[in-house]
């Protein structure tokens, strides 16, 4: 009997690869990539407000477009930018800082007494003062840090401590020390350029704030704070650190802006501090910065200083009281605030 033979199957079809497509080459970087990165909507308002308050102010003087008016409001705006970029550092944490007045009093103040101590004392008057700020500054971020109590419990009693210590450092009278050369020259001195010194050091600490927020653990650490400070802890973030740390840059800075004030008047007063508080927290909300913490640009700071400015050259011209400054200022805030938090509840 044959055997059944089985039929053999059919050989499998040569399977040939697709051919695979390059990746894509990179897109050509354009060399304002990294400038538009700090750029949001919060900060083009900012700086769009700026133009039509020039345009307002042109209405009542053409001196208002020129190039000489436009350089002394930034000289103008420098010291306010010294002030608020600490500002700014302790409220992208979720915090508020209301020792301003008289840590700027306290650094504007102890730095021109430095200059009676002599030569030497001249030489020490700037880091003088800005020591002393920092030593504030440590206050308030220990009672934060560590104590965990209120940020605006806390600055708003340094603030009374250091107006005390004013108050019995010059017997109650005005302070009769002058500003050192150095103080003055930073102040009012111009550079080869005709760029205000006060203008360059700001600029300085600009560079060095974005450096510090963008391109750090600490900045970071700062962020992360602000919008869930337990969760930041809890992933082995120096929390207490990074506070205690803030607060005292915040002070220093405080301080810087008050020997700057000092050396722009030659002399340092005990209510110098006084008007820079609510203007240096509405131009960091003014920018874009969150005032519940943890998010914001340097660059909407600036946009906000400037915008701060102009307005109270406008209000200035317009002979608008001083009480009437502080409810815009108020006004402000409490926008921003029910904007920011607004936006927040709804993203939680």
């Amino acid at each position: 009997m044959a055997e059944a033979t089985t039929p053999a199957a059919p050989a499998a079809p040569a399977v040939t690869a697709a051919p695979v497509a390059p990746p894509p080459a990179p897109a050509a970087r354009s060399p304002w990539e990294p400038l538009l990165r700090h750029i949001d909507g919060p900060t083009l308002a900012a700086f769009a407000c700026v133009i039509g308050l020039l345009l307002v102010g042109s209405l009542y003087s053409r001196s208002f477009l020129s190039a000489e008016y436009l350089l002394q409001q930034l000289k103008v705006a420098a010291f306010l930018g010294v002030i608020a970029t600490g500002a700014m550092i302790v409220i992208l944490l979720g915090h508020i800082d209301l020792s301003v007045p008289w840590v700027v009093a306290v650094g504007g103040m102890m730095a021109t007494a430095a200059t009676a101590w002599g030569p030497v004392g001249q030489a020490l008057a700037i880091p003088f003062g800005v020591g002393c700020g920092v030593l504030l500054g440590l206050l308030n971020g220990a009672g934060v840090a560590w104590l965990r109590l209120p940020s605006m419990v806390v600055t708003l009693a340094v603030n009374a401590v250091a107006q005390g210590l004013m108050v019995v450092h010059t017997g109650g009278f005005s302070p009769q020390d002058a500003a050192s050369p150095a103080m003055r020259t930073l102040a009012t001195g111009q550079s080869a350029f005709g760029i205000p010194n006060a203008l360059l050091v700001w600029g300085v600490i600009g560079v060095a704030a974005v450096w510090l927020l963008t391109r750090t653990v600490f900045g970071r650490t700062v962020y992360a704070i602000g919008n869930r400070e337990r969760a930041a802890y809890l992933s082995g973030a120096p929390t207490q650190a990074v506070v205690l740390t803030a607060f005292a840059l915040a002070g220093g800075l405080s301080a810087f802006g008050g020997v700057l004030l000092a050396g722009y008047a030659s002399k340092a007063a005990q209510a110098m501090g006084d008007p820079y508080l609510l203007p240096a927290i509405a131009a960091v909300v003014l920018g874009g910065t969150s005032i519940l913490g943890g998010r914001g640009k340097y660059l909407g700071t600036v946009a906000g200083v400037i915008l701060v400015t102009l307005l109270q050259s406008i209000l200035s011209v317009m002979q608008i009281e001083e009480y009437a400054r502080h409810m815009i200022y108020g006004a402000v805030i409490i926008m921003m605030l029910l904007v920011y938090g607004r936006g927040r509840r709804l993203s939680e």
